[in-house]
C-alpha cells in the first residue's frame, strides 16, 4: 500500500509479515518467560491456558521466532555493517535525542543505533537458543550442572532482550513516520532524506 506515488518503498510485504511474527512470537515468550521467571508474574500463564501449556508452547514458539529471526539476520546483515559514518553518529547521538537531525552524520538505510540494536538481538538470540535447547528436558537430558548455567545464560539474554526490545519499540514510535514503514512498507521523501540522507541518495539519485 502506497499512501503517496512518490513515497518510497522501505519493506516489502514478506519482510514486513516476517518482522511482525518475530515480535510476537517474542512478546509471547516474554509473558511466558516472565511467568517461569518469579512467582509475581505466573499469573501470565493465564495467557496460554496455564502453567502447563505455558510450558510446553514456550520453546516451539522459541523455534518458530529462530527459523523467521535468522531468515530476517541473514537478509539484513550486510546492511548492519557497522562503518566508520557509524561510530560518528552514535558519538553525536545527544544531538539526535536534542532532535537536531540535521547536524547529524549522514547514514545509510540504517542509523548506527539500529545497527547496535540489531547486533544486539543476534547475540542475545544465539544465547537463548543455545541455552533453550539445553534446558529443553522433553528431548535433552545433560548434566544437572549444565542445564543451571545455561538457565542462568537464558534469564541473562532473555532480560537484556527485553530491554534492546523496548529500546526498539520506544525508538520507532519517538521517530515520527517510522512506524508506517512496517505497517504500509513506505516512507515519505521527506523523512528518508532527514533520517536516511545515503539511503536517500541511493534509491532516489537526488543528490541535493
Amino acid at each position: 500500500m502506497r499512501r503517496n506515488p512518490r513515497d518510497l518503498q522501505r519493506y516489502t510485504a514478506g519482510e514486513r509479515l516476517n518482522h511482525w511474527i518475530v515480535g510476537i512470537c517474542f512478546i509471547l515468550l516474554a509473558l511466558s518467560g516472565l511467568a517461569f521467571f518469579h512467582p509475581a508474574f505466573y499469573p501470565l500463564v493465564q495467557f496460554f491456558g496455564g502453567g502447563t501449556w505455558a510450558r510446553i508452547l514456550h520453546p516451539y514458539i522459541g523455534v518458530v521466532m529462530f527459523v523467521f529471526f535468522l531468515y530476517m539476520a541473514l537478509r539484513f546483515a550486510s546492511l548492519n555493517v557497522i562503518e566508520a559514518r557509524d561510530r560518528e553518529w552514535l558519538k553525536n547521538v545527544d544531538k539526535m535525542v536534542d532532535g537536531h537531525f540535521h547536524d547529524m552524520p549522514e547514514q545509510g538505510k540504517y542509523n548506527g543505533g539500529q545497527k547496535l540494536v540489531f547486533w544486539g538481538f543476534v547475540l542475545c538470540m544465539l544465547v537463548l537458543i543455545v541455552s533453550g535447547v539445553m534446558m529443553w528436558r522433553a528431548w535433552l537430558t545433560l548434566p544437572v550442572d549444565l542445564v543451571r548455567l545455561a538457565s542462568v545464560l537464558h534469564a541473562i539474554a532473555a532480560a537484556v532482550m527485553i530491554g534492546i526490545f523496548i529500546l526498539h519499540v520506544y525508538a520507532a514510535i519517538w521517530t515520527r513516520g517510522t512506524i508506517r514503514a512496517m505497517l504500509y512498507g513506505t516512507v515519505t521523501r521527506a523523512w528518508a532524506k532527514q533520517h536516511h540522507r545515503g539511503w536517500y541518495r541511493k534509491v532516489t539519485g537526488d543528490n541535493s
